[in-house]
C-alpha cells in the first residue's frame, strides 16, 4: 500500500492519501471459509430489510458503499436499484445527496444522514440532531431496522474490501 504522509515539525502524522491495492485475484472466498458467519450476516441482512421500503434499502446501501469506497457493493446495489426502477438521476445524486436534496424525500434524506453518521461513526459519533431527524421519520421498529441495515452494509463492505472482491463479479 502506498501512502503520502504529512510531516510537521519532523513528526509524521496520519496518512494524507491512501492508494488501495488492487490485487489480481480475490484473497479469500469468505462464504466457503466461514460459512456459518456468512449465513449469519445474510440472516442479519434479511431481518434488517423487513418492513423497510426496498428503494430506501438500496439508497442506504449505495450511500454506505460510496463512503466505504466499496466498488463491488456499489456496483451490486446500483444494479439492483435500476432493476427495481430507480432513476439514473437519483442514483447519480446519492453521492452528493446533501447538495441535491430535492431529489430525495425528507424521509430518505434523514436515512441518508443517519447512514453517513453511522458509517463514519469514528469521526463524531452519531450526532443527536441526526438521530432525532431519523426518529421523526421512522417509528422505533423501523429505526431499529434502518440501523441494522446500515450495520449490515458496512459489514458487507468490509468483507468485500478485505477479500478483494471485484466490481461486476456479483456472485450472489
Amino acid at each position: 500500500m502506498t501512502t503520502t504522509e504529512i510531516k510537521t515539525n519532523d513528526r509524521t502524522t496520519a496518512p494524507a492519501t491512501t492508494v488501495r491495492p488492487n490485487p489480481a485475484t480475490p484473497r479469500l472466498n469468505f462464504a466457503k471459509a466461514a460459512p456459518k458467519v456468512f449465513r449469519a450476516v445474510i440472516g442479519l441482512d434479511a431481518a434488517a430489510r423487513e418492513g423497510l421500503d426496498p428503494t430506501l434499502v438500496e439508497l442506504v446501501q449505495i450511500r454506505a458503499s460510496h463512503l466505504n469506497r466499496c466498488a463491488y457493493c456499489l456496483h451490486m446495489h446500483t444494479t439492483d436499484a435500476r432493476k427495481a426502477g430507480e432513476s439514473e438521476d437519483r442514483l447519480h445524486m446519492v453521492a452528493v445527496w446533501q447538495e441535491a436534496d430535492h431529489f430525495f424525500t425528507d424521509r430518505e434524506r434523514s436515512a441518508l444522514a443517519l447512514t453517513d453518521a453511522v458509517t463514519r461513526i469514528g469521526d463524531a459519533g452519531v450526532p443527536d440532531e441526526v438521530y432525532a431527524r431519523a426518529a421523526a421519520h421512522f417509528d422505533e421498529e423501523e429505526l431499529a431496522h434502518l440501523l441494522a441495515l446500515i450495520f449490515t452494509i458496512n459489514t458487507w463492505n468490509r468483507i468485500a474490501l478485505s477479500t478483494a472482491k471485484r466490481a461486476g463479479t456479483d456472485e450472489r
